[in-house]
């Protein structure tokens, strides 16, 4: 079971406490959102801060946290948006071994497409203006919602077609 999240302690607690066994992942691109904000901040010349930005991005890919965190600390020292960095990565450093991620078959390592079907597959149906929903009939809608975004509808419309009493 693998888990991808953005970095918030509740999530990573919930995730250690609920499945200890599991795979925890830092998103890697809200990762790289920190980095850039940061970079932001530091770099006048935008190729200078898209050259340091890309440089350790690689480096993060490599699981080379320890790396980042030195280049960080160098760039800015003793400045409060270094050291927000600098703790952020080293909360979720044990998340963040993109490289082995990515060699044991973990897939993504971003959870963009998990929020993109999250919004298209739930939300565009369940909230809508009005709904409410118990957790009985949510389910049913949900999976009724996941198949027909799968495009196995016709599925559903054969199954009506079956004549129950004769099948039973």
């Amino acid at each position: 079971m693998v888990f991808i999240s953005d970095g918030a302690v509740w999530i990573r607690n919930w995730i250690e406490d609920s499945f200890p066994q599991a795979e925890s992942i830092l998103d890697y691109y809200h990762a790289s959102e920190h980095l850039h904000a940061f970079a932001k901040v530091f770099f006048t010349d935008e190729k200078d801060k898209n050259k340091w930005g890309h440089h350790q991005l690689s480096l993060l890919l490599e699981s080379k946290i320890d790396t980042v965190l030195s280049n960080i600390g160098e760039l800015a020292p003793n400045s409060k948006e270094a050291k927000n960095l600098i703790e952020y990565y080293q909360a979720n450093k044990s998340r963040m071994d993109y490289k082995r991620y990515r060699q044991i078959g973990c897939g993504i390592i971003g959870s963009g497409a998990i929020e993109s079907a999250h919004r298209t597959v739930i939300q565009k149906r369940m909230k809508l203006s009005g709904q409410r929903w118990s957790k009985k009939c949510a389910q049913h809608m949900l999976n009724l919602r996941v198949t027909e975004m799968n495009g196995q509808w016709g599925k559903v419309i054969e199954l009506t077609k079956t004549n129950f009493k004769v099948a039973a």
